[in-house]
């Protein structure tokens, strides 16, 4: 099974888009659905402060009716942001994510984002994986090399 540094080396776009805590939140939902992301790291002075997903706007300003351009980030963002290293094999970023109910994990290396990875990422990772196993399987049963 691989790491999480081994699916960022495998993604074609490496840019972490992020968000200020003051950005407001039409502005965030704008950045997701330019780059089509589903969530987005929120950055003070390069530090983390949270992350805000499409789910947090629905759950957060759509049900409450709250106007997307005079909410700011900070006021809907999940403080709590759960973060991975590089090294977590990806069972163990699902486990994560299946626990705590989550679809997006941070990646950080000494306190700096350097990656984020969604549930599907994982799973396109997982399934790939074991096609993998399946193809040599097959092969060794047929007595090929």
């Amino acid at each position: 099974m691989k790491n999480v540094q081994d699916l960022l080396n495998k993604k074609d776009n490496t840019t972490i888009y992020s968000v200020s805590p003051v950005s407001s939140v039409y502005q965030a939902i704008e950045l997701m659905s330019e780059h089509h992301v589903g969530a987005l790291p929120v950055l003070q002075d390069r530090s983390l402060v949270g992350i805000i997903s499409e789910r947090d706007y629905a759950r957060k300003v759509i049900l409450k009716n709250k106007s997307s351009k005079a909410t700011r980030v900070s006021e809907i963002m999940t403080r709590h942001v759960i973060c991975v290293s590089q090294e977590q094999q990806v069972n163990e970023c699902v486990n994560l994510m299946l626990k705590n109910h989550i679809r997006h994990l941070v990646v950080t290396q000494e306190g700096t984002v350097v990656g984020m990875l969604s549930l599907r990422d994982l799973f396109v990772e997982i399934i790939d994986d074991q096609a993998e196993t399946i193809s040599h399987l097959e092969h060794y049963i047929r007595g090929e090399t």
